[in-house]
């Protein structure tokens, strides 16, 4: 049973955070989408796909950002979460394997075909990773390269921006970058009342210090398991 209505600041980049809006609104609360991160793709980025086998998305940003540099789409596609192998699909990639969880998990399902690779393993993503998935796969003994193609970069908000976001009742983050907009945000402007629900520990990590209602990561890093702990009372 849904609880109360209540305000929630979405601070993911877009488009993702319109998608999560869209998810909010439909649980019967009120969307503040405000982010606190805007993705940019990198233009000095080359793609080389030279002994490559398969490719690895950690968020569906790196399979916007890999399909507007490359046209292959032949290559088997390996996905963290429903949301990144939906986009790999509607990129046009045929092959698309998904696995919920992190990067631990995405590494163990690429091992367990390991077999069927004939190359290595091309992860394509942000400057700045949220787990060290090349190290994940070499202790499996799976070869891999990086390639970033993007990076996210804080956005400012302005003081008669923030006066509404600092009176919701929760704060939804995705990244540790956004906790870390959020936690500089916070020290010059308190918000005391603020639950803040973040998709992991890991994410949470940079609010240590910070004063907040609460400070909630749900069990396991999935968008649906992080929107259920909205309607949870503090």
């Amino acid at each position: 049973m849904a609880g109360r209505r209540k305000k929630i600041w979405i601070t993911r980049a877009q488009p993702a955070a319109n998608a999560t809006a869209e998810r909010v609104r439909g649980m019967g609360h009120d969307a503040l989408v405000a982010p606190l991160l805007a993705v940019h793709n990198l233009d000095a980025a080359e793609v080389d796909l030279d002994g490559i086998a398969a490719l690895a998305f950690t968020s569906a940003n790196g399979v916007r950002a890999f399909a507007e540099r490359s046209g292959v789409r032949d290559l088997k596609v390996f996905a963290v979460g429903a949301a990144t192998a939906l986009a790999a699909r509607q990129a046009g990639f045929r092959s698309v394997l998904s696995t919920d969880g992190d990067v631990a998990a995405l590494a163990e399902g690429i091992a367990a075909r390991r077999g069927e690779l004939k190359g290595a393993v091309l992860h394509a993503g942000a400057a700045e990773l949220a787990g060290d998935l090349a190290g994940a796969l070499a202790a499996h003994g799976v070869e891999s390269r990086r390639l970033t193609l993007y990076e996210t970069r804080p956005v400012k908000l302005g003081e008669a921006e923030l006066k509404p976001l600092l009176r919701a009742e929760v704060v939804l983050l995705h990244s540790p970058r956004a906790a870390r907009a959020l936690a500089t945000i916070v020290r010059a402007h308190p918000a005391p009342q603020l639950r803040a629900l973040g998709l992991s520990q890991a994410v949470l990590k940079p609010l240590a210090r910070i004063k907040l209602a609460a400070k909630i990561a749900p069990p396991y890093p999935l968008e649906a398991a992080l929107l259920q702990l909205i309607d949870k009372e503090p």
